[in-house]
């Protein structure tokens, strides 16, 4: 075997280990949670990033409404939207 390619070949696995136990699940993370932005509809329960609790009563392009209590709604960017809780209907 030629000795620099014996050199090149820990690192090429280190990589491919990298690519296949870190980088690719945080894609595949990152893919999942747009479309379950993009998915969002009315009476969806959520969680945006800073913790809110809140539920979808409606939604434009970029921006969702939340109802967090009674009488008590807020504006946030569709990509604040950490988590889906519960799926509601229409």
């Amino acid at each position: 075997m030629n000795p620099a390619l014996a050199q090149l070949f820990p690192m090429l696995l280190i990589f491919g280990v990298m690519y296949f136990m870190l980088i690719r699940p945080q894609m595949k993370q990152q893919k999942d949670l747009a479309r379950m932005q993009a998915a969002l509809k009315k009476n969806d329960e959520v969680v945006t990033a800073g913790g809110m609790h809140g539920t979808v009563v409606n939604v434009k392009d970029a921006v969702i409404t939340l109802r967090v209590a009674d009488n008590v709604r807020i504006d946030v960017d569709r990509s604040a939207v950490s988590r889906r809780v519960k799926e509601g209907g229409e």
